[in-house]
């Protein structure tokens, strides 16, 4: 108190103020006032009438203020008490936790001391901190929010970066508005001869010879918004070499921005060891038929080889139908093909026609690769047109020459008819074993693969003791 505030508290002006009115006072500045003893006696309760959560504490009257205090706020009371009794000239408030004995509600409170009359009676004019302790938490709530937002933000920026850099197309980002070249990969940068860290900031027309820099930005956006498939041809200005640009138009946060990708006109300009490319190439000119499928048989994309093995202009008109719906015998072809392939990884030859549906069937040989999509298998197959003594050769092998050199020997000791009919044996009983083998012991499969009945081949399994035989066409 200044000498003047003293002076002015004693010159008698403010009168002497009644108890009730007092109490009414201490009521309306504080939130909560409670008078205690020296020893933490509880004396009475001035609770603020706009506080109607603190009307509990009027029953604690008479009672010692410890059994209102949380465990832990305790020694801090008995601390600043003794402190406060002692006439420390600097006794700060202290903020205590009250809770009630059940644990029910918990209310934070800073409370200030102040000596109150000669019975050493004390004043604890308490300040309610639930608001201030609510704000903490939306901020501390506000801070988790922001930083897992960061940590996203990292993470996707991360993935976009790790992306970029490991695709294989040139990639680039421009701003439609002022046409500066907000991303780009190292592919892009060495096709426009330059390098990142220095293309990243630049306008993407400076790389070009164009007369106006917005012409070139404008001619990708109306692209882009016409929604075709026909890039955008540009030349570079210091090789000469044209580029071929393909824009995808986008809005993000507000601002409309431009995808590009890049490839060189000239496909001359592509590396003589880029597997992709020539694996393209391949399966573009080849002039056998390549064909990709699920692995039930579903075609999802054939070269012009098959579309013209079987006499179909387009392959969408392919797509999505079966395999089996142009081979000689269906789906029995397309699941022996796919079981081996399953098994073994890949079938070198399996023999059958292919046709479509206005020309006459075809014999063709094919091989079947299993071949994995991530985590999809998927089944190649690589058809050709035979032409009859190769496929004989390859189908018969060995067999086929011990066979003939069986046939030979018996002439002279048996008659033409005999010969005949165990040359028929012979190739009949081949035919079987074959068959049974490339359909895995499926008798059904191979009974349709022989063009026979399921009752007829049993009969040739018996003549020919072949039921009993492990892993050909054993019960």
């Amino acid at each position: 108190m200044t000498s003047r505030g003293t002076k002015y508290w004693n010159s008698g002006s403010i009168p002497l103020i009644a108890p009730e009115i007092l109490g009414n006072i201490i009521a309306e500045v504080a939130d909560l006032g409670i008078v205690i003893s020296s020893e933490g006696h509880v004396l009475s309760v001035l609770v603020n009438p706009l506080y109607d959560s603190f009307k509990s504490f009027e029953r604690f009257e008479n009672r010692d203020i410890r059994t209102i205090l949380t465990t832990e706020s305790i020694p801090k009371f008995e601390s600043r008490l003794a402190a406060f009794l002692r006439e420390d000239e600097n006794v700060k408030p202290v903020e205590l936790n009250h809770a009630s004995a059940t644990g029910r509600w918990e209310f934070p409170i800073r409370y200030s001391f102040h000596s109150i009359g000669p019975d050493g009676a004390i004043l604890m004019l308490g300040r309610d901190l639930r608001p201030v302790a609510e704000m903490q938490q939306q901020l501390v709530q506000a801070q988790i929010a922001l930083e897992q937002d960061y940590e996203t933000q990292r993470e996707h920026d991360t993935r976009f970066r790790v992306l970029m850099e490991n695709t294989t197309d040139a990639m680039v980002f421009v701003s439609a508005h002022s046409g500066l070249i907000t991303e780009a990969n190292h592919i892009a940068a060495n096709l426009l001869e330059s390098n990142r860290d220095s293309l990243v900031g630049r306008h993407f027309a400076d790389s070009f010879a164009v007369r106006k820099a917005g012409d070139l930005v404008a001619d990708m956006t109306t692209q882009a918004i016409a929604e075709t498939d026909t890039p955008v041809t540009a030349t570079l200005r210091k090789s000469g070499v044209d580029l071929l640009m393909t824009p995808t138009l986008f809005r993000a946060a507000g601002e409309r921005v431009l995808l590009c990708r890049i490839a060189p006109k000239d496909e001359a300009a592509v590396r003589p060891d880029d597997l992709s490319a020539n694996l393209r190439g391949l399966y573009k000119s080849s002039t056998d038929a390549i064909v990709f499928t699920t692995d039930d048989g579903t075609i999802m994309s054939a070269n012009d080889g098959f579309l013209n093995l079987i006499d179909i202009a387009h392959d969408i008109s392919v797509r999505g139908n079966n395999l089996a719906n142009y081979l000689q015998r269906g789906t029995v072809d397309v699941k022996v093909m796919a079981e081996n392939a399953a098994r073994n990884g890949k079938m070198r030859f399996y023999a059958t026609r292919v046709a479509g549906d206005y020309g006459s069937p075809r014999a063709v040989d094919i091989s079947v690769s299993q071949i994995m999509a991530g985590k999809t298998p998927l089944l190649a197959y690589v058809i050709r047109e035979n032409t009859g003594s190769d496929t004989a050769r390859e189908a018969t092998g060995a067999t086929a020459e011990d066979t003939m050199q069986s046939v030979k020997e018996l002439v002279g000791q048996a008659t033409l008819r005999d010969i005949v009919a165990e040359t028929t044996n012979v190739v009949e009983k081949m035919c079987i074993e074959t068959a049974v083998a490339l359909t895995m012991n499926n008798r059904v499969a191979a009974a349709e693969m022989l063009g026979l009945s399921r009752q007829s081949l049993y009969v040739k399994l018996r003549k020919f003791n072949l039921l009993s035989r492990d892993g050909t066409a054993g019960e």
